[in-house]
């Protein structure tokens, strides 16, 4: 079960990572770093909800506790992905890695973790 949840998450960093190379070849030029981030936060969960909706028609998913189960799984996924590709792969610092969760400077990162939590979930209730 939890290899299908695995799965369905794949798409999620794609749409990640084409979502930030649109901010950066296209509006980032004509905005501020933090407005292009917040900017690209909105476009990303656009992104995400328009991918989980058309998900949730294919899905073989029985009860809103196993969409909400599908959710934290891919929050963990996200996270483990996120600091070990982050820091690991493209060298980023731990704190350039963790300011991007700090709310009270603009840093909108979180709520894309939370509707990756909470979006199967209202998908699943929204087709019931």
């Amino acid at each position: 079960m939890y290899f299908k949840y695995f799965l369905y998450w794949l798409p999620l960093p794609v749409i990640a990572i084409i979502n930030g190379i649109i901010r950066q070849l296209i509006y980032h030029q004509f905005m501020g770093n933090l407005s292009a981030h917040q900017l690209s936060t909105l476009s990303g969960l656009i992104l995400f909800s328009i991918y989980i909706w058309l998900l949730s028609t294919k899905w073989s998913i029985n009860s809103g506790r196993q969409a909400f189960a599908m959710g934290i799984t891919w929050l963990v996924i996200t996270m483990f992905f996120e600091f070990i590709f982050g820091h690991y792969i493209m060298n980023n610092p731990w704190k350039v890695l963790i300011h991007d969760y700090n709310l009270l400077e603009g840093r909108l990162w979180s709520l894309i973790l939370v509707w990756t939590v909470f979006a199967p979930y209202l998908a699943f209730r929204l087709r019931k």
